[in-house]
């Protein structure tokens, strides 16, 4: 995952301040509900009964609002983010369970830049080792990968893409959501403060679907999934206002 220190910084000062009341904004938890709905429309393994084979990774899985609703549904999953206030929130949830020895999801902070990263590796093999397996000798690989909300903060697209495709089995899928950069009142979906660190106003359709085909995924869509209506704050001689905002679902898949 390409990215540049100082945006880094940026970030995980923010959401390493936000964690503790991340869950408890609504628009967070609504924003989620609709993406973890889109997952599981566009998805086959959650129509066909199949879901519960597969291995997911997470890519900015924040304090967790994704991965917990995923995990009853799938084999596995590993989230990452880079801000330790976040995986601190996501690890307290965890250790919450009724049997967190059991649990099948785990999260890890690092910059995913390569698919044999030991952080993300590691991860997968203990989780491997509580259902009982053992004896796996090559690298791990995942059946999907999901993120939300993530992608605008990354600076190099095809970096983040080329090493999702490397994490991924033969077969296996992204499915990314984010809102989409449909023209200059995009930028209000962050109020200015919460703009240093934000790499781009959204995903603009076409690019995106231009760079997951041309890493070589197959199956390659980009979607309008959902809407999501969030209070923005007065600004350029407009006042406090609430706008919908259309976000994105990328899929392609590993041939």
């Amino acid at each position: 995952m390409a990215t540049t220190a100082a945006s880094l910084e940026v970030n995980n000062l923010r959401f390493n301040a936000e964690a503790a009341a991340w869950d408890s904004n609504q628009k967070h938890v609504e924003s989620v509900e609709k993406a973890y709905d889109a997952i599981k429309r566009y998805v086959p393994a959650f129509a066909d009964g199949s879901s519960k084979n597969l291995d997911v990774l997470e890519i900015g899985c924040g304090t967790g609002l994704l991965s917990f609703k995923l995990a009853p549904h799938v084999r596995s999953l590993v989230g990452v983010d880079t801000a330790d206030g976040m995986i601190s929130a996501f690890n307290q949830k965890v250790a919450a369970l009724p049997n967190p020895e059991k649990a099948n999801l785990a999260a890890v902070n690092v910059v995913v830049q390569e698919a044999d990263d030991v952080h993300v590796q590691g991860a997968a093999a203990a989780l491997a080792t509580r259902r009982g397996e053992s004896g796996h000798d090559a690298p791990y690989r995942f059946d999907l990968i999901v993120s939300h909300l993530t992608l605008h903060h990354i600076p190099s697209m095809p970096a983040i893409l080329a090493t999702l495709f490397q994490c991924l089995k033969p077969g296996g899928r992204i499915a990314l959501t984010d809102y989409e950069d449909y023209g200059p009142e995009a930028i209000a979906f962050h109020p200015a403060s919460k703009r240093p660190g934000v790499e781009r106003h959204g995903l603009k359709k076409e690019e995106i679907e231009m760079i997951i085909d041309g890493t070589g995924f197959n199956e390659v869509k980009v979607e309008k999934a959902f809407v999501l209506n969030k209070e923005v704050e007065a600004e350029g001689g407009k006042p406090v206002r609430e706008m919908d905002f259309p976000f994105l679902i990328c899929l392609g898949q590993r041939s």
